[in-house]
């Protein structure tokens, strides 16, 4: 059944719904992304205002992560190769956004990863009000624990006994697992990156090992779309 805004669980009420579940994970990520920045260098009152205008724990991560063991240059192609997704992303949403182009930019701003997915319709359409719902719900709590997090920057210690030094990759292990549940046949591939990943780290700065995954990455996709086109 499709979801309409008289449902319950869609809509602005569905999007508040899911955005307070949504929120209370972003914000323990941010808590340890505004930490790992002043650890890493950066003033709090940077890393807030990154949080604001960018709101993308993986890309912000990925910039402090390079630009600290490496160049900005790597930081930048990092943050960039990372950020790639929401161009699929947007591009499926488009139908679902009103309005001109300046008024489509600003709703194609309630684009991330946890609002698109939960804004999605059985039909392959977007519950619009459901999507900026949760994404109005989310940012706040975004910019407000990196705040905590850069302004109090939690000691190693503490980031260790309540788990927040873990929750960025785990975030990222279950976008994995998720990816690779209906998908067996990239295991294999899923597998050699994480090995690449290790080997990279090892001898090369974060940003430009993020590089190198994301070149491989990208080579065994175009393969694997060549397969399913034969």
């Amino acid at each position: 059944m499709r979801v309409t805004r008289s449902d319950s669980s869609g809509g602005w009420r569905g999007g508040l719904r899911v955005g307070v579940g949504l929120a209370v994970g972003a914000f323990a990520l941010a808590v340890s992304f505004g930490a790992f920045a002043v650890t890493n260098g950066w003033p709090a009152w940077l890393a807030i205002v990154m949080s604001a205008v960018t709101f993308s724990g993986s890309a912000q991560f990925a910039l402090v992560t390079a630009a600290s063991g490496g160049s900005i240059a790597a930081g930048v192609g990092a943050a960039a190769l990372i950020n790639a997704r929401f161009i699929p992303m947007g591009a499926a949403s488009a139908r679902s956004l009103h309005g001109g182009p300046v008024q489509r930019a600003l709703e194609g701003q309630a684009v991330v990863d946890g609002s698109w997915v939960a804004a999605q319709n059985g039909d392959g359409t977007l519950d619009r009000a459901k999507l900026f719902a949760a994404t109005l719900v989310q940012w706040p709590a975004w910019i407000a624990g990196t705040a905590i997090g850069a302004l109090f920057a939690p000691s190693t210690d503490f980031m260790r006994q309540f788990g927040l030094d873990v929750i960025f990759p785990a975030f990222f292990l279950v976008l994995l697992l998720d990816a690779l549940r209906g998908r067996p046949r990239l295991v294999l591939i899923a597998v050699v990156a994480a090995v690449i990943a290790a080997a990279s780290v090892l001898v090369l700065p974060g940003g430009v090992a993020l590089l190198i995954c994301g070149l491989a990455a990208l080579l065994a996709a175009a393969r694997t779309a060549k397969r399913l086109d034969r």
